[in-house]
């Protein structure tokens, strides 16, 4: 349209050639689109921007701010480039303009980008507790911004007629390459990636590992996860190896942990004792959970001694250790109490003397 208004200034203006000069109409062409490239800023500052600002969502407000530089340099190339096509040049000068209006045109897709993973981020934070979107977000910024960038490369290269084939086969012999040398931490990554969406474990969560370490998460990133033990000791845990293994997370479904307390009384003991004076050293302690209620259950008769386990529930994993410390020493204060043996393993040796 910008063309084809030239040319009509051309045959109609007063009829005494004023824009018959090729130079002075691609120069209206490049002022005509700057001040519509000044035009378009004036109204995402003045109109845009207020309307965005009235919405309950911010999403529209980075949007305008994003977009709002590309979109200038994107207009003043294309006038650019109408100009050089008004003038007729060929050549060096249009790959120029062809390659910087690429390049314009790249950079506002991926400012785009950015405000689409900006309020996809937005609404992932409002909907889980994780930190998905400040480890994956980033992880997927880096990779648009690569294959935008990538894409951009290659467009101009086509522009200025580079047989773009041989780097299009180069690229995926090396990708192919890349990916066997980096198997493994691809790996990791994709396990970090599903940990993080499934949602299975999440900083500070109590977890067993499948070798039998205890710990609590303090840090889950792309390629491994931190475990802290309790003996201050930081385990570093591939994410490949962990999305693959069975971990037993203490804080799942909910926060409750039962607790249990195995102990032994001597035989001809009655079970319904023993069962009452566990109990009642129970009912003293100071947060153990109604429901369930605590309970003295009678295992087995063991080779030494009837076989007891106590059990009891308190409402966070980080109390369960100290309360099961506290319940060790009060069922073996209250069963001493009792007079109720507590016996240990002994062995009968027979001595036959001989003749």
């Amino acid at each position: 349209m910008t063309l084809e208004f030239i040319d009509w200034l051309q045959v109609s203006v007063v009829g005494m050639g004023f824009l018959s000069n090729s130079w002075l109409a691609a120069l209206l062409i490049l002022v005509a689109t700057g001040i519509l490239a000044w035009l378009l800023l004036l109204m995402f500052s003045k109109v845009f921007e207020k309307l965005a600002a009235k919405t309950k969502t911010d999403v529209d407000d980075v949007l305008f701010e994003k977009t709002r530089s590309p979109l200038f340099w994107l207009i003043l190339v294309q006038g650019l480039r109408l100009s050089v096509i008004h003038l007729g040049l060929e050549g060096i000068s249009t790959q120029i303009v062809g390659s910087l209006s690429a390049i314009a045109f790249v950079y506002l897709m991926l400012r785009v980008v950015d405000v689409f993973l900006y309020g996809w981020g937005s609404v992932v934070s409002k909907r889980t507790k994780s930190n998905l979107d400040d480890v994956l977000l980033p992880l997927i910024h880096k990779f648009s911004v690569v294959i935008f960038w990538i894409i951009g490369i290659l467009w101009v290269m086509s522009i200025w007629e580079i047989d773009i084939t041989p780097y299009l086969a180069g690229a995926g012999i090396a990708g192919i390459v890349l990916g066997m040398a980096l198997q493994d931490s691809l790996k990791n990554i994709l396990g970090g990636v599903s940990l993080l969406i499934d949602g299975a474990i999440k900083i500070g969560d109590k977890i067993r590992l499948d070798s039998g370490e205890v710990g609590e998460v303090l840090d889950i990133s792309l390629r491994s996860t931190k475990v802290r033990t309790y003996d201050n000791e930081v385990i570093t845990v591939p994410n490949g190896y962990l999305a693959n293994s069975n971990v037993h997370n203490y804080t799942k479904p909910n926060a409750k942990v039962r607790v249990y307390v195995p102990f032994g009384v001597e035989y001809g003991v009655k079970v319904e004792k023993v069962q009452k004076v566990v109990l009642g050293a129970l009912s003293t302690m100071d947060g153990l959970l109604e429901d369930p209620a605590p309970a003295a259950v009678f295992l087995n008769m063991g080779d030494s001694a009837l076989d007891f386990k106590a059990f009891f529930w308190v409402g966070s994993w980080k109390d369960s250790h100290a309360k099961k410390v506290e319940a060790t020493k009060l069922i073996y204060d209250a069963l001493n109490k009792a007079k109720i043996g507590i016996p240990y393993p002994t062995r009968t040796v027979h001595l036959i003397k001989s003749k």
